[in-house]
């Protein structure tokens, strides 16, 4: 039977895809540039591009075209469940995380490690314009502070936002910071002291272990599953064999597992912290990055006793350099206003005021629905190709939001040596020990997709899968 033209397009379209020309989650060219390079009617094209959807190799997106479907993540085995001893542990040997931040600054290194996204990722030139426009209409931007709990504008536009997260907010119980990471900092110091244990989620973001580490707290890493999130079970048990005096959990799209907790896993830890008496810092930093476009709800719209202290910032999705965050709380308000003036006086006027005029003035959830599909095309991408170039065993996270990925290497694989030999390579990587209070995960890795992709980055990929193989073998 003589094949029709529109299937021989289509079956020109799926050898390019299969042999990689067009690979996981790249946009084909549009309609009209098939049917000129092509040679056909868009007729011709339509129904070719028909056939590929139905046969699930692509899917058309809305204003925006044709693109290659993400591998299938069904065949893709999730990293093993943590398991740490239920002991507080000083934070020690941070200073490799020190010395990751200092390879970012050197421009020919390809970023894997550090969860910066490329400008590519950002809304740069929206954000650009309201630092201009607040340069020449707020004059007096540089003159004076804003004192906290920082300008007033900027905080109403937090509380808008926040409705989304489920959370009920009065600009009044907002408190700018510098980021997230003074955010959580400030949250602990008004709830605990020196010497005090924090119960945190293990494999955890190393930022909060510096932090916990310059305070003088002890860390409790509490076992963590690649999808359900904190071990609940494991909690109420160190709860009642220590004195706990914070608990710092990441609600959406966690860093670096990526899991999102189901709001009856959600509602059940708020009510287990609250029948102990202990403040959860809720860290959600990612919670606008979920890949499903549905924003997740936070646990302080759980909250009943105003024990929880939500931390955020806009570094994931506006402009990491412009250092503005927040902490949201009633209870703890007034003295995270205190600990915010005494520390550094205030967050940076110019900063909170452009972005201010830009949640005001540009359409950010219009963004954000376009960085999730591209962040989700990321994640699968370089998903499909660390199934291709790592050694057999390895195990993948799955993240439902954000854009790092956590990978657990064959146990022969040390990360502290794949970390080295990859530097040499001019490749930065996340080595697993920098998650853990204990340096534990010896053979994990942590991966940023946020980065523009390139030849280069599909190059180094596979070569980071060589090096994983030459030490598993070895």
């Amino acid at each position: 039977m003589t094949e029709k033209l529109y299937e021989q397009i289509a079956s020109q379209l799926r050898g390019q895809i299969a042999r990689g020309v067009y690979p996981p989650g790249e946009r084909l060219p549009g309609i009209r540039k098939l049917k000129t390079g092509l040679g056909v009617s868009i007729s011709t094209v339509l129904s070719a591009l028909a056939l590929l959807e139905a046969e699930g190799l692509i899917e058309a997106q809305s204003r925006s075209g044709f693109y290659v479907k993400p591998v299938t993540l069904a065949h893709i085995t999730l990293p093993t469940a943590s398991q740490p001893d239920l002991i507080p542990q000083p934070v020690t040997s941070q200073q490799l995380a020190l010395n990751l931040v200092k390879a970012s600054h050197h421009v020919d290194i390809l970023q894997l490690s550090t969860a910066v996204p490329d400008e590519c990722f950002l809304p740069t030139d929206a954000i650009g314009r309201s630092v201009a426009h607040v340069s020449r209409r707020q004059k007096e931007h540089s003159s004076y502070y804003e004192f906290p709990p920082g300008h007033i504008e900027l905080r109403r536009q937090i509380a808008k936002r926040l409705v989304m997260a489920g959370c009920e907010a009065r600009p009044d119980d907002v408190v700018i910071t510098a980021g997230c990471q003074e955010a959580i900092i400030l949250a602990l110091q008004a709830v605990g002291a020196p010497g005090d244990v924090v119960a945190v989620e293990s494999p955890t973001f190393y930022g909060l272990l510096q932090a916990i580490n310059y305070l003088g707290m002890k860390a409790l890493e509490i076992p963590t599953d690649p999808v359900e999130g904190l071990n609940l079970g494991a909690l109420e048990m160190a709860l009642e064999q220590w004195q706990i005096k914070a608990c710092v959990a990441v609600s959406n799209f966690s860093n670096p597992l990526g899991y999102c907790m189901s709001d009856g896993r959600k509602a059940a830890l708020v009510d287990l912290l609250e029948r102990y008496q202990v403040p959860l810092i809720e860290d959600d930093i990612y919670g606008d990055l979920g890949f499903s476009g549905d924003r997740p709800v936070a646990f302080k719209a759980f909250d009943t006793q105003d024990q929880v202290l939500y931390c955020s910032s806009f570094s994931k999705t506006v402009a990491p350099g412009l250092r503005v965050g927040w902490v949201f709380s009633h209870q703890y308000r007034e003295k995270i206003e205190f600990l915010k003036y005494v520390n550094n006086l205030s967050a940076p006027t110019l900063s909170q005021r452009a972005l201010a005029h830009y949640l005001q003035h540009a359409n950010h959830d219009r963004f954000l629905r376009r960085v999730r599909s591209q962040y989700q095309r990321q994640v699968h991408r370089m998903l499909d190709l660390i199934t291709h170039y790592f050694p057999t065993g390895t195990r993948v996270s799955q993240p439902k939001g954000g854009f790092v990925i956590w990978v657990e290497l064959p146990i022969q694989v040390n990360a502290l040596e794949l970390y080295r030999l990859a530097l040499e390579a001019r490749i930065s990587i996340a080595p697993g020990q920098i998650f853990s209070a204990r340096q534990k995960y010896e053979h994990f890795i942590r991966l940023n997709s946020a980065v523009q992709w390139s030849t280069r980055v599909e190059a180094a990929l596979k070569q980071l899968g060589q090096l994983a193989s030459t030490l598993a073998a070895s």
